[in-house]
């Protein structure tokens, strides 16, 4: 392994992601993954593993992440499944939206998910796929054709959406006029003593006299206009610059009586939005 690992992630962190994401079936689920196998990197680096390909290790850490996510994603849905046996159609309809998008890879089983992506979405070699995922060549090839060959079976199908409740959305509408009215105090008032800010791919701050200084930052440089959209079904605030062009990342925020207690904000880690399904 390189003196330099952080610079292999600030390079692959984009890939790892979209690698993630489809094996999540979740972009910010995938970031959550991306985030884990990154740490577990850093840390056997600083135990003394060393790897000739960095490149191929990375992957394999993050591949490995993914299969720990969904073993502790199935326990949890079980776990719910057998406290709850009277869900009603419509919230099995809303958890199923909240998957809309990057859902379809959830259809393979992992071997295939993992080998269809390296080989169809980033454009790894046979050889490549089957080092990283520790399978023969004949076995990629099996995993390839009969992932390709289920893709194409559900590739018409259209992801669901669910929408914002009238309050959910006003109260992100409310936090967006005074983002763009550059009301930088009245946005401070809004945090909780205990908020949580994650700036995704830089930094965490914890506790409301951390956190203020996120507006300052934001205020520095007024670049930004927000409007309220969903993204992978749930309420997210998306950030456009001046020209009005696409949106170049999403922030979600988590309330509790009003006040904002977290924000998740992707401003540093918008390979995100090559796998987000958004609206607004």
């Amino acid at each position: 392994m390189t003196d330099s690992l952080e610079t292999r992630i600030a390079e692959l962190r984009p890939k790892l992601h979209r690698f993630a994401a489809r094996m999540m079936g979740s972009a910010f689920d995938g970031e959550d993954v991306v985030q884990d196998a990154l740490a577990k990197a850093l840390t056997a680096r600083e135990a003394g593993v060393t790897a000739a390909n960095p490149e191929a290790w990375l992957f394999s850490v993050t591949h490995n992440a993914a299969l720990d996510a969904l073993r502790k994603r199935r326990r949890r849905e079980a776990r719910e499944a057998a406290a709850i046996d009277d869900v009603t159609a419509s919230s099995a309809d809303s958890r199923a939206a909240a998957m809309a998008g990057l859902r379809t890879f959830l259809q393979l089983p992992p071997a295939q998910r993992a080998s269809v992506v390296l080989a169809d979405v980033l454009g790894h070699s046979l050889e490549e796929v089957a080092g990283t995922l520790g399978m023969t060549l004949a076995a990629v090839k099996a995993a390839l054709h009969r992932g390709r060959g289920r893709l194409r079976e559900i590739a018409s199908a259209e992801p669901k959406e669910i929408s914002a409740s009238e309050a959910e959305r006003a109260r992100l509408q409310a936090y967006a006029d005074k983002f763009n009215a550059h009301d930088w105090d009245a946005l401070r008032a809004l945090l909780a003593e205990d908020v949580r800010l994650d700036l995704v791919a830089r930094t965490e701050l914890r506790g409301a006299r951390n956190v203020r200084v996120y507006f300052t930052r934001y205020s520095e440089r007024p670049v930004w206009r927000v409007s309220v959209g969903s993204a992978e079904g749930q309420p997210a605030l998306l950030y456009r610059d001046n020209s009005g062009a696409a949106p170049a990342f999403v922030v979600l925020l988590e309330w509790r009586d009003g006040r904002i207690v977290g924000i998740r904000d992707f401003h540093y880690a918008r390979y995100v939005m090559d796998a987000l399904a958004y609206t607004g």
